[in-house]
């Protein structure tokens, strides 16, 4: 008996420490959540409210129009339909989405950007694609690859990533994320167009800039994709 209680309480304390080792804050679904004690004031974070399983419909669960092309008809040549819970409700909770990405003939580009949220990997339909990503500090490798319809390209959580159309037709890619809400930052919007402006001084020493044309940059107007 002795054995059996001494077997029993160290199984009990494996399972404590499994599930303190295993126990983890959920990943966001936005960029910050700030306390607050109103409950009057606050939002819904990590997903949406859930409709009651009962009244659910195979329309949740569906969308129609990834068929249809993006107008790329913009200062970037390209377009991004992102498909995500606010779209098809069904998706809530699951972690995922995925988005059609149009680009235009001759440098259609989907700028530099990144997924604070997810992973990406993509499936290019149409077209010849660029594509590739660069790795954080201190090595900021790059890995390219020329993309033909059919080719898969993965791009890693986190990290910043492009596509351009480096042919004479329009390209068509589809991209699955790893995330209901993966967010998106693209970096020159982010760093020439943020509201408010950052200090020319900022961009100056951080990009080896004349303050003038740091200036000019920051007075364009900065085009998302999406």
């Amino acid at each position: 008996m002795v054995k059996v209680a001494n077997l029993i309480a160290a199984f009990i304390l494996l399972a404590l420490a499994s599930s303190s080792v295993t126990a983890y804050d959920p990943s966001p679904l936005q960029d910050f959540c700030v306390a607050i004690d109103d409950a009057n004031s606050a939002v819904l974070v990590n997903g949406k409210l859930c409709k009651n399983p009962s009244l659910a419909t195979p329309d949740d669960f569906s969308y129609s129009g990834l068929d249809v092309p993006g107008n790329t008809s913009n200062q970037l040549g390209a377009r991004v339909n992102i498909i995500s819970a606010d779209l098809m409700p069904g998706l809530n909770t699951l972690g995922v989405s995925l988005a059609r990405i149009d680009l235009a003939p001759n440098g259609g580009l989907n700028p530099p950007h990144y997924h604070p949220r997810g992973s990406e990997v993509l499936l290019v339909l149409e077209g010849t694609l660029y594509a590739g990503f660069v790795t954080s500090n201190p090595d900021h490798r790059l890995f390219t690859k020329i993309l033909k319809p059919g080719d898969l390209f993965v791009f890693p959580f986190g990290l910043i990533h492009f596509q351009l159309n480096i042919g004479k037709t329009p390209a068509v890619a589809i991209a699955a994320l790893t995330s209901q809400n993966p967010g998106v930052n693209t970096v020159a919007n982010a760093i020439f167009g943020a509201n408010w402006p950052l200090y020319p001084e900022v961009l100056t020493t951080a990009f080896h800039l004349d303050k003038k044309l740091v200036e000019d940059l920051q007075s364009q107007e900065w085009v998302n994709p999406t």
